[in-house]
């Protein structure tokens, strides 16, 4: 069963995101870290299939766990979604050019989320 790293500060936006994912019914496991520092804590300890993190939060942001994981060789793999209030160009562009594969912007709709979710997942099953 693929698991799911949740990287958010806000407890609301992690409840939202988590029961947005088990619409897939059970398909995933969704693990959760309240911050980027966390975040890093729980990678060596457990496998994950996706990340799905913000950008604005204390201690590591977002942008900041992209760089990493997209540096570490045993994280490299690991499709990233950023889910951010931040909803420039400058800003998606960012994200996307240290090694996120999605960015969705806040609020989005589950089904969105949910649709990149399987895809970046089937790519990986297929990988």
């Amino acid at each position: 069963m693929p698991r799911v790293l949740i990287v958010e500060d806000s407890a609301t936006m992690r409840s939202l995101l988590a029961s947005s994912l088990e619409e897939l019914g059970g398909e995933l496991e969704v693990c959760e870290a309240a911050s980027g520092f966390e975040a890093l804590r729980i990678l060596p300890r457990d496998a994950f299939d996706l990340i799905v993190t913000d950008i604005n939060m204390p201690d590591i942001n977002g942008l900041e766990l992209v760089s990493f994981v997209k540096s570490n060789a045993s994280y490299r793999a690991i499709p990233l979604i950023i889910i951010s209030t931040e909803g420039s160009e400058r800003d998606r562009a960012k994200g996307l050019e240290l090694g996120a594969d999605a960015y969705l912007v806040k609020p989005f709709e589950p089904e969105a989320l949910l649709r990149v979710v399987r895809e970046l997942l089937g790519k990986r099953e297929e990988g």
